[in-house]
Formats: structure tokens, sequence, C-alpha cells
């Protein structure tokens, strides 16, 4: 079926409730003390999901057609399943420690306060601990749905994306860029470790789940892809931010300029940014046309959808 003919919410409306009934069950009601409470609150009943759907249109991307689901079907394995809950953890955690007085220091997020806010600070900072250590434990399950190998390729892929040379070594360089101009290639930087390292991790991890190997040649198309996407994201993210109001966005509108944060508006322009994400957009497309993929329509609809969303 061609990507232009395929309609992107029936592959997606199950998946997310697939997602959501999963979410529900591993992020406990029963941790000490309230922190249950601050965890689901992190993570259910809000966000676009973009990374674990990622997750899931890359594992089907890499299975024989013939046991690759129909858009309409659930995910395939309780496996990989696992791998994109983890990484929505992950993506959870960064966003309850990000809000934070001591980094961003913002009051709204998906469309309600953020969770410093409504359940103070401490509270908030034990459970983004408590969810990125809850990712990894999702990665090393007992009933058999992932190999040892699986894994530990799934544990590194995360532990790379989040760590010191991706997302919190971006976010480093991002709270050092405020007040600074930064060149293009610095600012990609950035970004790519920032944001673009958890959503390629999702793709590569989403892949591993399904059985796809380290050396599996399929990962270097996939790879391309997932880091056009991320810097994508990104140039999206910038542009949304001085485009959008909050009542859209479900954030704070405006922060970045207000902050004085290097951004790609601020450096190329916003028609150049916008044009910008349009090139990007295509090097992702391209990639996945020449891979040996079985089925790719998830994959480039959902690089649609980061490029041409509204929020």
């Amino acid at each position: 079926m061609g990507r232009w003919m395929w309609d992107f919410n029936t592959w997606a409306l199950p998946r997310l409730e697939a997602l959501e009934r999963a979410l529900g069950a591993w992020v406990p009601s029963s941790a000490p003390a309230g922190l249950g409470d601050a965890m689901r609150y992190a993570v259910l009943d809000g966000g676009k999901r973009l990374r674990p759907l990622l997750a899931l249109a890359a594992a089907e991307a890499v299975q024989p057609a013939a046991a690759s689901p129909d858009a309409g079907a659930a995910p395939a394995t309780a496996g990989v399943l696992r791998a994109a809950c983890a990484i929505e953890l992950i993506h959870a955690y960064s966003l309850v420690h990000d809000d934070l007085p001591c980094m961003d220091n913002d009051v709204l997020r998906r469309g309600k306060p953020t969770v410093h806010v409504q359940f103070g600070e401490a509270p908030a900072l034990l459970a983004g601990d408590a969810l990125q250590a809850l990712a990894f434990e999702l990665l090393v399950p007992s009933d058999g749905s992932l190999t040892d190998a699986q894994s530990v390729r799934l544990c590194r892929l995360l532990a790379l994306a989040a760590g010191h040379d991706g997302m919190a070594g971006g976010q480093a360089i991002d709270l050092a860029g405020v007040g600074h101009v930064l060149t293009q290639a610095q600012l990609e930087d950035m970004h790519r470790r920032k944001t673009g390292a958890v959503l390629l991790a999702s793709v590569l991890m989403g892949a591993t789940a399904a059985g796809a190997g380290a050396c599996d040649a399929a990962l270097a198309a996939l790879r391309v892809y997932g880091q056009a996407l991320g810097l994508a994201f990104q140039v999206v993210d910038d542009i949304l931010d001085v485009t959008a109001d909050s009542a859209t966005l479900g954030k704070t509108a405006g922060k970045d300029a207000a902050a004085d944060k290097p951004t790609f508006v601020s450096l190329l322009g916003l028609e150049a940014a916008r044009r910008y994400a349009d090139g990007l957009l295509a090097q992702a497309h391209a990639a996945l046309d020449g891979a040996a993929l079985h089925r790719t329509e998830a994959l480039h609809a959902v690089a649609d959808w980061v490029v041409r969303r509204s929020h």
C-alpha cells in the first residue's frame, strides 16, 4: 500500500491504547509516601507518545511482512511494548527534571501544572529518579519477552541516549548556551544530543526488540532516518515556540526567547527554519525509501506528523 494512501490514525489508535494500558500497569500507584501519585501524574493522561510510537513503527518495519501486524492491529510482542514504554519513561523523567526551578523553571506541561508545581520540588525530583530506574527495569524482564542479548543491547542504547553523550549532555550545553550566540553546527550538535538522541534510540530500540541484530543492515537506514527526524523535531519545536500559543502547545509558549536561548529560528529566521525542517523530512523519507525494510508506512507517516504538527 502506498504511504500516501495510508491512514496514520487507523494505525496509531490501537497502539496508543496498548501503550496507555501498559504504562498504566507498569507505573506503580503503590510507591510509598505519594511517590506513585507523582510518577503516574508525570506519565499518564498526556503527551503525544511520539517516542514509543516510533519504536513500534520501527519494530514493524524490520519484521518479515507476514509477521508484521496490520494497521489496525495491536503491537506484535510484549518485548517491543516494553522497549517502547521504557523510552517514554525516560522522556517523562527528563521533562520532570527539565521543568524544575533549577533548570527551565516551567509551570505548564501537557496542558496541566508541572509535577513540581503539583507535588513540590523534592517529590518531583524523586519521581523523575524513580521513572528513570523503572525504564531500565522494564528492559530486563523475567517473563522471557526479551532475550538476555536483547536486554543488554536495549539498556546500552537507552543509557547512551540519556547520558552525558546524549540527552543530559545536550541539556548541559543548552544551559551553558543561554545568552550566547551559537553557530548552526553548535546548535545542531546540542539538539542531536538533547532531543535527537532519544528519538534515534526509539527507532533503534524498537528494531532491536523486534529481533534486528546489532549488525543488521536495516539498522543503518533506520539510524539515518532517526537522526534526520530527531533534528527535524527540534527545528519544528523552535518554530512552534514563536508561532503557537500556550493553550495549543500545552506548555509555555515563547519561553526560549524570554530566556534568551539560541534556537533555529533566532539563528536562521522563521522561513529558513521551515525550509530546513522540510529538508530534514526529505532526508528521513529518502533513508526509508532506500532501505530493505518490509513495512515503512508508519515510519513515513510519523515523520510527516513530526514536521507538519501544530503542537
